[in-house]
């Protein structure tokens, strides 16, 4: 008999799934690996999830919300748009899945720029289609005339990138708009932290699907909730691609709780922009480093050791000393842009703490 794999479709057998980052299972890490948000969601959120669930859980024998519609209803206020505009997914993860479904094949290429997120190819790669990868130099500066003149059917931007942390202008995104004929998707994961999002741009162009995801600010990380906003036309494309019921009755719950109180999560946005910027700014100033500008909740930084010497060697030393210390962190050593970085989620005050007294011992022992 043949093995299990040999059974599977051809391009499944090639298939590399993406890695996520590590996740712990014994106490006592400090984890800033995967850009969660420091603190607890709004109490408003497990007071949903309660009653939802009421005194036995029974609502839990029922089907959710074939398309999460009362939640639908809470983006579109949010953001002063039609509800036939919004998408519910499980994560923004599902959303960029379903673009991919609906607009990406063997004949339809799909773009991205590198770096980015590292799921867009895996994505393309389910579906065995054929992507195309247009390159950041250095400088992190938007390749703007490269992708406006791209084949691809659809176009994925995350912006602001990762892993850089780097923020790409409203003005900027409308010049690729102004040219791009395909789908332009903008991955709008960190929005909340940066000083602009292409939002105000939907009425002006149907091409563009903003998306976003409750992960990152809103930390609902293990709800599952994430959305797509564009023209009615996409919407009804992704609609037609989408698992019935994607999104849970606890999800959909706690979404709507977290999207209605502005007031806690802003004061939380503000927060992690503090110590976020405290962080840049001693890293950069006392110890010299370069830090790429960061419109997120996480910094992507090039230690140096004491010798003043940087590069993938050293970023690789860095990251191993905090992983002795318990200190979790992200390095992308298979580009050579990345390779001399650690990304670093922005956490408590307490927690950065912790990072950058493992960072001054490991400059003393490296």
């Amino acid at each position: 008999m043949a093995s299990i794999l040999d059974l599977a479709l051809p391009h499944i057998q090639k298939l590399h799934a993406y890695t996520p980052g590590l996740q712990p299972t014994e106490p006592g890490w400090v984890k800033l690996n995967t850009n969660e948000c420091p603190y607890p969601p709004s109490p408003h959120v497990v007071e949903a999830i309660r009653r939802e669930l009421g005194d036995a859980g029974a609502s839990l024998r029922l089907y959710p919300n074939p398309t999460s519609q009362p939640l639908r209803r809470t983006v579109a206020r949010l953001h002063g748009i039609d509800e036939k505009q919004v998408c519910i997914g499980n994560g923004s993860d599902d959303i960029l899945n379903l673009l991919v479904r609906a607009f990406g094949s063997e004949q339809a290429l799909t773009g991205f720029t590198f770096p980015s997120y590292s799921l867009y190819p895996v994505l393309v790669a389910i579906e065995d289609g054929r992507s195309e990868s247009i390159p950041f130099d250095r400088s992190m500066k938007l390749p703007i005339d490269a992708v406006a003149r791209s084949k691809a059917r659809m176009f994925i931007l995350t912006s602001p990138n990762a892993p850089t942390g780097v923020g790409f202008s409203r003005a900027e995104l409308e010049q690729v708009l102004e040219n791009y004929r395909g789908v332009f998707v903008v991955d709008e994961a960190y929005a909340l932290f940066a000083k602009e999002d292409a939002v105000p741009l939907l009425a002006k162009y149907p091409n563009l699907v903003v998306v976003r995801t409750l992960s990152k600010a809103y930390a609902l990380a293990g709800i599952r909730v994430g959305y797509a906003l564009g023209h009615p036309e996409v919407i009804d494309v992704l609609d037609r691609v989408r698992d019935s019921y994607n999104v849970s009755r606890l999800s959909q719950v706690a979404a709507i709780a977290a999207l209605e109180d502005r007031a806690y999560y802003s004061a939380i946005i503000d927060r992690v922009r503090t110590t976020r910027d405290a962080a840049v700014r001693d890293w950069t100033e006392r110890l010299g480093w370069f830090v790429y500008p960061s419109q997120t909740n996480f910094i992507f930084v090039e230690p140096k050791n004491a010798r003043g010497e940087a590069g993938a060697a050293v970023a690789k030393s860095a990251y191993d000393f905090l992983c002795s210390r318990k200190v979790l962190v992200r390095y992308f050593p298979s580009h050579a842009l990345t390779a001399s970085f650690l990304r670093i989620s922005v956490g408590t005050d307490d927690e950065m703490l912790v990072v950058n007294n493992s960072l001054e011992a490991w400059r003393k022992n490296a």
